[in-house]
């Protein structure tokens, strides 16, 4: 039987299971079909690479590394990459649904927008790991809940003058689930309730290139 991702009531559920199993599995010469089952998300999604090389184009620079659709896969992954954290100054990780590429004219993307979570250079070594790691653990276990098929992915900048997280969402019109997003968002990450989080339009971030975006929503 394929158990989902869903009908666990928190992520650490999930994770003490495959804890569980690996255990079992340990025990055994023979591995029973049960234990070799892995745990299948909701949608297959795709790691991004921003390398900031000036002598390529944005594009070129942007290198889709792999996708995966269960939670071992993802622990994988995570377990043998850098942490954000440890990227050079000017690189990207991004993280959204396979065949969303991370970039505002992608047809997903372009109607909207993202919420914006900039930390300064002190947080980097604190909050920055801590941060995308559970953005990441929210994207995969749906944990927007009605709202998380507006979800498109996430995006981590790390910068000399201090890093940013973003969260894309379909569209920005849909102001609700937009607003339902950010609380969760705030909510998981605890953020303290008196620091405000706030959500740009891709366009407007498009049109004010070099420029400070002005918040649409604000949690």
């Amino acid at each position: 039987m394929m158990l989902h991702i869903r009908h666990y009531k928190t992520f650490a559920d999930l994770m003490k299971d495959i804890e569980k199993k690996e255990e079992e599995v340990a025990n055994l010469e023979e591995f029973p079909p049960e234990l070799l089952i892995k745990h299948p998300l909701q949608n297959t999604w795709t790691l991004w690479y921003y390398e900031n090389d000036r002598s390529k184009t944005w594009e070129q620079n942007q290198r889709e590394i792999t996708s995966f659709d269960t939670a071992e896969d993802f622990w994988s992954l995570y377990n043998h990459i850098k942490l954000a954290s440890e990227l050079r100054q000017g690189c990207d990780y991004s993280m959204f649904k396979r065949g969303i590429r991370p970039m505002w004219e992608d047809d997903a993307n372009k109607k909207g927008g993202r919420w914006l979570i900039s930390l300064d250079k002190k947080q980097r070594n604190n909050d920055l790991d801590r941060f995308w790691l559970e953005v990441l653990l929210c994207m995969i276990g749906e944990a927007f809940n009605e709202c998380s098929d507006d979800v498109c992915g996430a995006v981590v900048n790390v910068r000399p003058k201090g890093d940013k997280i973003g969260v894309w969402t379909a569209d920005a019109r849909r102001e609700l689930s937009v607003m339902d997003i950010g609380r969760k968002l705030k909510e998981r990450l605890r953020i303290a309730p008196k620091a405000n989080i706030g959500y740009q339009i891709h366009k407007d971030t498009m049109a004010k290139a070099g420029s400070v975006t002005k918040n649409t929503y604000t949690v």
